[in-house]
């Protein structure tokens, strides 16, 4: 029965990524690259909101904001070697072989899942990541002790996302440890519990909202959201699960800004055009507490941080409205879980 599922699997990856199936499938672990669909098309980072409606606070929110200007926050090597510190979030993809993982969660145990919904515990670390610098956010190796250390991971062969917060190897221990996680099937809208984080401050999934340089520098348009930040937030609304703050006034973790269509973008370069298309088409979604207007991507040396920093500056909050606090597209299926369902 497993390698019937895993064929079907296949087929059903095949269908999302159809170029890159045949190389994958004959890859161990891969850092950055392509990657399947991310979620089905009715996910909300996947959800078309050109034509939501406008929230009537939206002024007061944009203006709480302020003007600042959008910033990249992603890109290559923070410095030359020995430096390890890296821009951006790593992501990689791991065959379904690949062996799980026991995470020891100190910060947020009751909220994490163990492993995938419907799976044996664990995560599907790769054991060079315990020393090796650029597996983990930060690029330190085995995550060091600074900064959110998330670690993001695709089991492509079962179509299974994994991610985690203030990841580190404790070398005394020989174990894994991390703040908190949560693992999703990408064949399903499933929500954390109400009230759950994630790997992410409002309890989404990361990987799907981040920039990457394959979608940029791709053919096809750029078909999701992508996550961003602000100083402070207040509550939260659909499709985020947790509130990380009360500042009166913020907008709520979950809020989504769209770029106004009256903004022209005809003058910048095809993968910048793209980008700013999609803040457009699909928007921003509010994930977490950091600096205003920051747009989180993934970690690649091929990003032109000279070409990415001054085009995203000549955007700024007040070129975006935010739309309807908690609107849903007609069409979306949820899957609302209530903990971990391992077996």
């Amino acid at each position: 029965m497993r390698r019937v599922a895993r064929l079907v699997l296949h087929l059903a990856l095949a269908v999302f990524w159809p170029a890159a199936a045949p190389n994958v499938f004959a890859q161990g672990v891969v850092r950055g690259g392509p990657l399947p669909q991310l979620f089905p098309s009715t996910n909300w980072w996947n959800t078309d909101i050109s034509a939501a409606p406008v929230d009537a606070e939206s002024p007061g929110y944009i203006a709480f904001i302020g003007n600042d200007p959008l910033h990249p926050d992603f890109g290559g090597d923070a410095a030359p070697p020995p430096s390890t510190d890296i821009y951006g979030m790593v992501y990689m993809s791991v065959p379904g072989t690949q062996t799980l993982e026991q995470v020891t969660f100190v910060e947020y145990g009751n909220q994490s899942d163990p492993g995938a919904p419907g799976r044996p515990a664990g995560y599907p670390i790769p054991v060079e990541a315990r020393t090796q610098p650029k597996w983990i956010e930060g690029g330190a190796p085995g995550g060091g002790s600074s900064g959110d250390r998330h670690m993001l991971i695709v089991d492509r062969d079962d179509l299974l996302l994994f991610e985690l917060y203030h990841t580190r190897w404790n070398p005394t221990l020989s174990r894994w440890e991390a703040g908190s996680g949560a693992a999703w099937s990408l064949l399903a809208n499933a929500r954390r519990p109400e009230g759950w984080t994630s790997a992410d401050a409002a309890g989404l999934a990361i990987l799907p909202g981040l920039v990457r340089y394959e979608e940029a520098f791709g053919l096809n348009p750029i078909a999701h959201a992508f996550r961003f930040t602000v100083r402070a937030t207040d509550g939260h609304v659909f499709p985020a699960s947790h509130t990380a703050g009360s500042t009166t006034g913020a907008p709520p973790l979950g809020a989504r800004l769209r770029l106004n269509a009256s903004v022209d973008i005809s003058g910048f370069s095809d993968p910048i055009r793209k980008i700013f298309q999609a803040m457009k088409t699909y928007g921003l979604i509010l994930a977490d507490n950091g600096s205003d207007m920051y747009i989180q991507g993934g970690y690649d040396t091929r990003w032109d941080n000279d070409i990415l920093n001054p085009a995203f500056a000549t955007l700024h909050a007040t070129d975006f409205e935010l739309i309807q606090l908690g609107w849903q597209a007609p069409d979306t299926d949820l899957i609302f879980r209530d903990g971990f369902d391992g077996v």
